[in-house]
């Protein structure tokens, strides 16, 4: 917590106007400390590892890494951050992948301010928050994917096994990421047990006949 046991945000958005808005509502809050900005994702990753905020305020689509990259990468490294995604997409796929990857909450970009700083505090506390308008999508999802026979890869997972298809290589891999060697190996060998086969050409070729990758 910053002073006065005052929840520390960081705020990022590559629209200047919305994320104006956002960061004037947070210092509008008595309970709530603006610690940063950022206009895109490796900015906001960057400052993340730095200030270390309770909660950061992640727009979904933005340049260089998207708000689901930055939460995959903050959950790799076992970041304290929690993550909330503030976003125009309501797309169940989206929202179950945004969860997935870590995200502690998961807002529609139309709610007002207030709601806004509401579900910081809350995910600052350790509860989970999305938008009333997604319930039923995230349960349709749930449901989806209990029934689904497909192995079950992570939404870093498949972004890892998508760029083994391309003929990456692990340490070209990580500096892609963002992250080390041993990371992206220790990913693979996940997914290798996940698809139950042992080396990449085969992780590939099965995730690709089973619809896992498009």
């Amino acid at each position: 917590m910053g002073g006065q046991g005052r929840v520390t945000v960081l705020v990022a958005d590559d629209h200047p106007l919305y994320r104006d808005g956002i960061t004037r509502a947070v210092k509008a809050r008595p309970d709530l400390e603006l610690v940063g900005e950022a206009k895109d994702g490796r900015d906001a990753l960057v400052l993340i590892g730095e200030l270390v905020p309770d909660v950061a305020v992640v727009d979904i689509n933005m340049p260089s890494l998207s708000g689901i990259q930055v939460v995959t990468a903050l959950s790799d490294v076992q970041s304290p951050t929690r993550v909330l995604v503030l976003t125009a997409y309501t797309d169940s796929d989206r929202v179950y992948d945004a969860l997935a990857a870590g995200a502690r909450g998961y807002l529609l970009k139309d709610v007002d301010r207030r709601t806004i700083c509401d579900a910081i505090t809350r995910v600052a506390r350790g509860r989970t928050v999305f938008s009333p308008d997604l319930h039923d999508g995230i349960a349709d999802q749930i449901r989806a994917h209990r029934h689904d026979p497909r192995p079950r890869l992570t939404p870093r997972e498949r972004e890892i096994l998508t760029l083994a298809a391309e003929g990456r290589s692990a340490p070209e891999i990580a500096r892609i990421l963002f992250l080390s060697p041993s990371t992206i190996k220790t990913h693979l060998s996940n997914i290798y047990d996940k698809l139950e086969v042992n080396d990449r050409a085969a992780a590939v070729a099965k995730a690709l006949r089973e619809g896992v990758l498009q």
